[in-house]
């Protein structure tokens, strides 16, 4: 009995502590906008397809001129000129030598040869050192570049970039389809956990109705003290897997509050419950959708294709790269007059042989190509295979309902039946008990094949890229709802 008494006061404390937090009820819904909205990997995705269109839009600057602005000032070590001072001392003396000789020969009258020294003096007296540069000199100016042929490499690098951003949009949805199978799982886990807690309970209620039948027998003299003593037994039992019960949806809240993007303050309580379909499409036609739509398959088909442009660029390498430039300065500091204030031009270049790096690139990149379609052939079939796999589970937990909804039945009847046998005196505690846990055991198993079909029903679009599908899925005609009680 005090096993009994701890239990309970377990129980009780865990139900108190719950309790304590503010609670709100959600749907499938709401749950899966508010998951759209504050999930962290959704929030990423969203920034890596911002980062792809960057990306995709630099490439495109590829294709524009490239204008720079320099400025430099420089100081040298001396001027830069020319110096003819050599040359004025020879020039000088013959100049003075000639003079001299025509005074003596009596051709220059003396004082026509004083004049003219006196006129040659300040020439050749001069500094004949010619500066064309000063030593101290600055410029701005600026320069602009054209690609005219690179040998493809930009249009590849472009059609990379634009391949890329297709494939981060796709990473994107395939991180929304796995957040809507997470999202089933969690949400309609937690369902399932606060359901088993309400048969838990109505186990506990009817062991504890059970044990004061047992009482009121046992003073009667109709039944052993053992009989009784097993009941207790059970019900200790029953309040521990409540207790057990009640920590589960705890973990369940926390986990959904992850998901959600939320802090786990709010004690979300789901009340969308779980369903099965009737009737759905056969196996073929997710195959068919899985082809076109898994976004994991079309990103393999996307490297492919970036492959492709792998070897586009290698290729280039085998052609000349011709730019046109040209650029000038707009300001000059003591920049000598004989150099142009402006250029234009052409280049090109062309590798005659570089030590057969090309060629070896050039080859590998093919390779990559080969490799990369043996491998997307391969993930084509092994996404079928995930299709029809998730499919027969699908199958088979749909058989699991049908035959435990037939059993529920007979659960519930063959519980009534023991139990009136027990109030007789004609059946013992252990067989009633376990009619009771039976029924209990049967409706639990019911919930589960349900979680289990919306789990498998999600990855399954998930694997045919329809996840969006999925809340139409459960508003259709034929989605029977699944409650612990078949009367709800």
């Amino acid at each position: 009995m005090k096993r009994v008494i701890v239990t309970i006061a377990t129980v009780a404390l865990c139900h108190a502590a719950l309790a304590q937090q503010p609670t709100s009820t959600l749907t499938f819904d709401d749950a899966l906008g508010i998951a759209l909205e504050n999930n962290p990997s959704i929030e990423a995705s969203h920034y890596e397809e911002q980062a792809a269109r960057r990306e995709r839009q630099a490439a495109v600057g590829l294709r524009m001129p490239k204008v720079n602005v320099f400025g430099a000032y420089t100081y040298l070590g001396k001027d830069l000129g020319i110096d003819f001072n050599p040359a004025r001392d020879a020039v000088g003396g013959m100049a003075s030598d000639v003079i001299s000789g025509g005074v003596a020969a009596g051709l220059i009258p003396p004082e026509l040869a004083s004049a003219l020294q006196g006129k040659l003096a300040p020439i050749f007296g001069a500094d004949w050192k010619y500066t064309i540069q000063d030593r101290s000199l600055g410029f701005i100016g600026g320069e602009v570049t054209v690609p005219i042929f690179l040998g493809g490499k930009i249009n590849a690098a472009n059609r990379a970039a634009r391949l890329n951003e297709k494939s981060a949009a796709l990473s994107g949805e395939s991180t929304r389809n796995a957040l809507v199978s997470e999202l089933v799982e969690r949400y309609f886990g937690l369902a399932l956990a606060m359901q088993v807690v309400d048969v838990r309970e109505q186990v506990r209620r009817g062991v504890e109705s059970h044990l004061r039948d047992a009482e009121a027998l046992e003073e009667q003299g109709m039944i052993a003290r053992s009989e009784k003593l097993y009941v207790e037994f059970k019900l200790s039992e029953a309040e521990r897997e409540l207790a057990n019960a009640r920590l589960q949806v705890a973990t369940l809240q926390d986990a959904l509050a992850n998901t959600l993007g939320e802090n786990g303050s709010t004690e979300r309580t789901p009340i969308s419950v779980m369903f099965v379909l009737d009737d759905i499409e056969g196996v073929d036609y997710y195959k068919e959708m899985a082809q076109v739509g898994n976004p994991l398959l079309s990103q393999v088909g996307i490297k492919r294709d970036l492959a492709v442009e792998g070897v586009k660029v290698e290729r280039s390498d085998f052609f000349p790269q011709v730019v046109a430039m040209g650029g000038g300065t707009f300001y000059n500091y003591q920049v000598t007059n004989i150099l142009p204030r402006w250029a234009v031009g052409v280049g090109i270049n062309f590798k005659i042989f570089d030590g057969l790096n090309r060629e070896y690139k050039y080859s590998a990149a093919k390779q990559t190509v080969r490799r990369v379609e043996s491998l997307q052939a391969k993930a084509g079939q092994d996404i079928s295979v995930l299709v029809e796999k998730l499919y027969n589970q699908l199958v088979n937990y749909a058989n699991q309902l049908i035959s435990i909804e037939s059993s529920i039945a007979f659960a519930e009847e063959y519980l009534r039946m023991k139990n009136e046998a027990f109030l007789e005196g004609m059946t013992s505690s252990s067989e009633l008990i376990d009619a009771e846990l039976n029924l209990a055991k049967v409706k639990t198993e019911r919930m589960q094949a349900a979680y289990g079909y919306d789990v498998a029903l999600a990855k399954l679009l998930e694997a045919a890229g329809m996840s969006d599908e999925f809340v139409h899925y459960a508003r259709r005609a034929d989605a029977r709802p699944v409650t612990y009680d078949l009367n709800k």
